[in-house]
């Protein structure tokens, strides 16, 4: 993608950027160059100093595609977008940050993760070592608003290699004139000569470590809030063309997300990769997503070292990984559930396949291979051996060609709504045409899995309806306490009156065990109502407190400390 021709940067604004107003949307933009000596080089960092050594280096290390999902073909320039999660390490900027107060520095809410955006420009040029030279522009925020940032993306990363570090300044200035994101709302913001009309999720979908404020992300958790959400997180990622061979097993999916368990997606490309964790991940909104999930892993990641140290018959952690090295499938063979995504670019090092294949799910069972053929595409007798093929290699198969398929031992409850399926539309090989018909497929599917996640929670709904505290309640106020619950005897209760309709037309004889999977514990309210304390502005919320209020306010706080110390020294946390 590129910038449109008419963009233009008005010279006169100024440079100078309000540090505090930028990190409402963006941390910091970087320019990073591939050397063949030194590897990864971060050339340009605005604002400079806010990044650790150690995270410039992650972030280096995350923002060029591994060397198995390259091009290899001979066209001048190739440009892609994709993005990564990473752990925002604990560490110090290596220089203080000049622009701004250091009281707003010590009460800035910041985030446990990093999203980085990703404008990657391969450019081949026979006349240069190894063929060609390799840029990434970044944008670092702490914020997954993919609807700002990809579009941002099209505009800062060709206008960073036209004009050079300019660019970054002049763009940060932009973002810093932008009123604060107000989650849920359709927003309009400047950039140069341009608008970018976006949508950003709902505060209810952001993950629970994400650095908002008091009011945009603990009141909207705990409220009692009668607005519908008809949007998730990721709600602009594409489903249908992410999943397009796999559509049978997208209810398979659902459901190990539900559950929280730990997943492999693996895809030639990174934007292939990551588009398909961000559609996963938004699937099952309006659910807060409870899994911590990497669009783009690489094995630099810390993490890596933990998982690929996990050894046979131990739980790996609940995580969505989007990869594109193959090592992973060795390094990671204890993961439970692996997918198979995308087509290789053409002339990739990966062998092209004959035809976009799908068998859908392969199953690790010997006794069966579960196999369910695409509802859109005509079953084959080369399928079936190709499917026989998958099912003895496995996930191994694709280190020698790409097939978009499955590798899980479990056993689906949910039913593939093949009324859904059938309002799919095929728009066969016609690339623009397919891309107008992706729109309508994931409104499809979207609001189908919206209306099956939104039903699915409703016999929950009684433990939280008449409980909630009203919206402006202080966090440093006791949360009510929730009406009993007792696991056993909610499941019990959900036994003799069952689900509802909606479920019980849509699930097999076994629903009961999906609720046994996902029922929630009582202390669920105890950890928001704690996150909301950790994230809350404490100067704003005494404000506009008189005198007696805040000295009560202080004398609360004192307690809730005294209670988690209490907590923290029980013995059945130190054993």
């Amino acid at each position: 993608m590129s910038r449109s021709p008419s963009f233009r940067v008005k010279t006169e604004v100024s440079p100078n950027v309000d540090s505090e107003s930028l990190k409402r949307w963006v941390v910091a933009f970087s320019a990073i160059r591939f050397d063949l000596e030194q590897g990864q080089l971060v050339e340009e960092c605005y604002p400079q100093g806010v990044l650790s050594h150690d995270q410039e280096l992650e972030i280096a290390y995350s923002s060029f595609p591994d060397s198995v999902s390259q091009h290899q073909n001979r066209s001048s320039i190739h440009d892609c977008i994709f993005f990564f999660r990473i752990c925002r390490q604990h560490f110090k900027p290596r220089i203080a940050n000049t622009i701004g107060s250091s009281h707003e520095d010590r009460k800035e809410n910041v985030s446990e993760y990093l999203y980085g955006y990703v404008f990657n420009r391969q450019r081949h040029d026979e006349r240069l070592k190894r063929g060609g030279e390799q840029k990434s522009v970044v944008i670092l925020s702490q914020c997954p608003y993919s609807s700002v940032f990809r579009p941002l993306l099209q505009i800062v990363g060709p206008l960073f290699f036209d004009i050079g570090k300019k660019a970054l300044e002049h763009i940060a200035a932009y973002v810093s004139k932008w009123p604060p994101p107000v989650p849920g709302q359709v927003m309009d913001l400047p950039i140069g000569n341009a608008t970018l009309k976006v949508s950003l999720p709902p505060a209810l979908s952001l993950p629970l470590e994400n650095g908002l404020s008091f009011e945009e992300s603990a009141v909207p958790l705990l409220a009692n809030n009668n607005q519908s959400v008809v949007q998730g997180l990721f709600h602009d990622s594409d489903v249908f063309g992410s999943f397009r061979g796999l559509l049978l097993q997208l209810w398979l999916l659902w459901e190990l997300l539900l559950i929280g368990e730990p997943m492999l997606i693996i895809a030639p490309t990174p934007p292939q990769c990551c588009e398909a964790v961000a559609s996963l991940v938004s699937l099952v909104a309006p659910l807060l997503c409870s899994v911590d999930f990497r669009p783009y892993f690489t094995i630099h990641d810390p993490v890596f070292a933990r998982l690929n140290s996990i050894q046979e018959g131990e739980t790996f952690p609940p995580m969505i990984l989007g990869v594109t090295n193959l090592f992973f499938l060795k390094a990671l063979r204890n993961i439970p559930h692996i997918v198979s995504v995308g087509s290789p670019p053409p002339n990739s090092i990966r062998l092209p396949l004959s035809s976009r294949s799908s068998t859908g799910r392969v199953s690790g069972k010997p006794e069966g291979l579960g196999i369910q053929q695409l509802s859109l595409r005509k079953f084959s007798p080369s399928s079936l051996l190709n499917a026989v093929k998958m099912r003895r290699d496995g996930p191994l198969c694709l280190m020698t060609e790409h097939k978009e398929a499955i590798w899980s031992t479990y056993s689906a409850t949910t039913k593939p709504d093949t009324s859904i399926l059938n309002r799919l539309i095929d728009a066969g090989l016609s690339p623009r045409v397919e891309e107008s018909m992706s729109v309508v497929n994931n409104e499809i599917l979207r609001r189908h899995f919206i209306e099956l996640t939104t039903n699915f929670l409703a016999p929950f709904s009684p433990y939280f309806r008449t409980t909630m505290p009203l919206e402006g309640s202080s966090p440093y106020t006791d949360p009510p306490s929730l009406p009993p619950f007792d696991a056993n005897e909610f499941l019990a209760s959900l036994s003799a009156r069952g689900p509802g309709k909606f479920i019980l037309k849509r699930m097999k004889s076994n629903w009961l065990d999906l609720y046994r999977r996902r029922a929630v514990s009582v202390q669920e309210q105890e950890r928001l109502w704690r996150q909301a304390r950790i994230k809350t502005d404490i100067h704003q919320l005494i404000s506009k407190f008189s005198e007696v209020e805040i000295v009560d306010s202080f004398n609360v706080i004192e307690r809730l400390l005294l209670n988690e110390i209490q907590v923290i020294c029980s013995p059945e946390v130190l054993k």
